[in-house]
């Protein structure tokens, strides 16, 4: 054999060797997460809940995952702020990391989407994706919509339409008081809560609406007299953490006895907050629940005994199910193929089959109402030792809990 020939035979046999190397890099590589969310202030129980939640599920995912990558979670505390979220940002990306989560605090949300957006433009090659756990404003898959982000959560919207359709066929619910946090995420709470139940309850009245500042009020005792003031038997809120916690103590301390319709009541410090006197009249929405039973039960309460503590973000299972799927089927952890990958991916979840939707980065997913009330042979999983339970009353499949999306996807190249 020629010298020409010989070394085009092995250039050849080089690049396929190279090729099948590169169809199984991902085999055995640590995927680095920058976790970027409160560990301080009054929200840090919250995010101290959430980092013990993404490293218990890491381990999980890391002994069995489609694409045999390893996670491993570098967690950062913004204290709640975009300022202190973009430092830690760029501090992630200097060390190196591919991969952002986020979730608490839609203000911090747009701020990343945004730096995300830049960052990518500027280098390519080192593109960052943005795996949303719990920010919801329906404009991060709307009007910004960016094709770095992908939410796990349901949106205030799609949470919306559920509250509002199972309130149609509650006679007792007459006066809605909206009491809400003020940002992004609370202001549209109370925008969609007005348009959706003039749409189907257009008898029910709106007797008083409130926005309060995010993670900085202690005493809610002023709202709740408000609340009581004008008669309200129902208040809906898209409250969290503190917030919520000690929003329902001021109520409960006040004698209010209408019904909550919420977001976020499993959430920490909050099933403290209701103890018996909610029981009856706190609802909540959510895609997961206490009592989903199965798989999810044994890993809730695997994690209740290994931390003193309740898991409740289960997105945190979509991320690693969604990434180990995306990753095994681009055959690469590179954020560019793995977002070419989550596009209209499906996976089976907790609650059944999810998809990510391809046209807005919108996971679609079943959503639950649950209500409090005393934990028994039925439904007897008890956040924070109360003895209590948030147990299933509807569930809306993704087909109901689905909202229309107006996004404009640009996608690279």
């Amino acid at each position: 054999m020629g010298t020409a020939k010989r070394l085009m035979k092995n250039a050849v046999i080089a690049s396929l060797l190279l090729s099948g190397a590169a169809a199984f890099a991902q085999k055995g590589e640590t995927v680095k997460i920058a976790w970027i969310d409160p560990l301080s202030g009054l929200m840090g129980p919250v995010g101290q809940n959430q980092v013990k939640s993404f490293q218990f599920f890491a381990e999980k995912f890391n002994a069995s995952n489609p694409a045999g990558v390893k996670f491993e979670i570098i967690a950062i505390d913004n204290k709640l702020s975009p300022a202190e979220s973009l430092n830690a940002l760029k501090s992630a990306i200097d060390q190196g990391v591919r991969y952002v989560t986020q979730g608490n605090g839609s203000s911090v949300a747009l701020a990343l989407v945004d730096a995300i957006n830049k960052h990518n433009e500027r280098n390519p090659g080192k593109e960052v994706l943005y795996l949303n756990h719990a920010a919801v404003d329906p404009d991060l898959t709307n009007s910004k919509c960016s094709y770095w982000h992908f939410r796990m959560d349901a949106d205030t919207s799609m949470k919306m339409e559920a509250i509002t359709t199972f309130l149609k066929d509650q006679a007792d619910v007459k006066k809605v008081f909206l009491l809400n946090q003020n940002y992004a995420h609370g202001q549209q709470v109370a925008k969609y809560a007005k348009e959706m139940l003039s749409r189907k309850r257009p008898d029910v009245q709106i007797v008083g609406e409130d926005l309060h500042p995010l993670a900085q009020v202690r005493d809610f005792a002023p709202y709740v007299a408000k609340i009581k003031a004008s008669g309200a038997d129902t208040v809906i809120t898209g409250n969290w953490g503190s917030d919520l916690s000690l929003l329902i103590k001021a109520a409960n301390e006040s004698g209010y006895h209408g019904k909550f319709f919420t977001y976020y009541a499993g959430v920490t410090g909050t099933p403290s907050a209701l103890g018996a006197n909610g029981a009856g009249r706190v609802y909540q929405v959510a895609y997961n629940h206490y009592n989903m039973g199965g798989q999810m039960g044994k890993w809730m309460s695997e994690f209740q005994t290994k931390f003193k503590d309740d898991f409740y973000t289960g997105s945190v299972i979509h991320i690693y199910s969604l990434l180990g799927s995306a990753m095994a089927k681009a055959k690469s952890t590179d954020p560019v193929k793995v977002a070419a990958a989550l596009e209209g991916l499906k996976v089976q979840s907790f609650g059944g089959e999810v998809e990510m939707r391809k046209t807005d980065h919108q996971l679609q997913q079943p959503l639950y109402i649950s209500v409090w009330q005393k934990a028994d042979a039925k439904y007897p999983y008890s956040p924070e030792g109360t003895g209590y339970t948030l147990a299933p009353v509807k569930t809306y499949e993704s087909y109901v809990s689905s909202t229309p999306t107006s996004c404009q996807m640009k996608r690279p190249g």
